[in-house]
């Protein structure tokens, strides 16, 4: 069965699309099956992956809606292994939309359920805000990974996703674990970049990736030309950096498993 995995914090900005396109591409190209759920109408992920939103027919929308299951909304994308479950805008309303639903927050838990055993990962990328969709995509995973900028205020939206994760836990979902905190954009020639570095570790340990996201020109541009980094220029920091995760990840889920 495939471990689910929500990319979230409720700070924007520090890395979470840019992350779910490439560490799910990295992953894909070592041959694992990955699917990946666009769950901000913004529909960056989306676009990302070279999809043109406008084109979409089907999308996360309508499995909200009932418009269609789960399994209908999947696509293929341009790279071997990797599929995803566009979004498009009409996400905007779909709290609205659901406000008066039964078992509204479980929506995504129970569509997911006919499709995990078809992949090794699924990774769910989020808007930076605790609405109805962030809040299915936690109730759905199994683990969280937390992209966090090193800079202060990434600090407090680290803090604040904190306590959101310990209030999902009490109500909907106890078993949701921290998979790991991701730090990016990472300068070393910054003081206060590896202050905020000493200052996670502190706190969360081994929690902490070995793996820091470098500030890259690459992992900025690639999003324009619909490609992951590492099909736009694999000798970049930025991809180079992603594949390194996504092997730090694939070593200590066998670790796990085998323990």
């Amino acid at each position: 069965m495939g471990k689910v995995i929500v990319i979230a914090n409720q700070k924007g900005g520090v890395g979470k699309t840019t992350t779910t396109v490439n560490l799910s591409a990295s992953l894909a190209l070592a041959e694992k099956d990955i699917l990946i759920i666009d769950t901000d109408p913004q529909g960056n992920l989306t676009s990302g992956l070279g999809i043109d939103r406008d084109s979409v027919q089907k999308s996360l929308y309508d499995v909200y809606t009932g418009g269609s299951p789960l399994g209908e909304v999947i696509r293929e994308t341009s790279l071997p292994h990797l599929h995803i479950v566009p979004s498009t805008i009409d996400l905007l309303g779909v709290e609205v939309e659901l406000v008066q639903r039964d078992g509204r927050e479980r929506i995504l838990l129970n569509e997911l359920s006919q499709v995990r055993d078809r992949y090794r990962y699924i990774f769910i990328d989020c808007p930076p805000s605790l609405g109805l969709l962030t809040l299915n995509a936690l109730v759905a995973a199994d683990s969280v990974i937390v992209p966090v900028q090193c800079e202060y205020y990434s600090l407090e939206g680290l803090g604040l996703l904190s306590r959101t994760l310990k209030l999902v836990r009490g109500s909907f979902n106890p078993s949701l674990d921290i998979e790991g905190i991701l730090l990016t954009m990472f300068d070393a020639r910054n003081t206060l970049a590896r202050q905020v570095v000493e200052e996670v570790k502190k706190f969360f340990k081994e929690k902490v990736y070995t793996t820091m996201i470098p500030r890259n020109v690459t992992l900025g541009e690639a999003p324009s030309h619909g490609k992951p980094a590492i099909l736009y220029d694999a000798r970049s920091k930025g991809a180079q950096s992603y594949l390194s995760l996504a092997k730090e990840i694939l070593n200590e889920n066998s670790a796990r498993q085998g323990a």
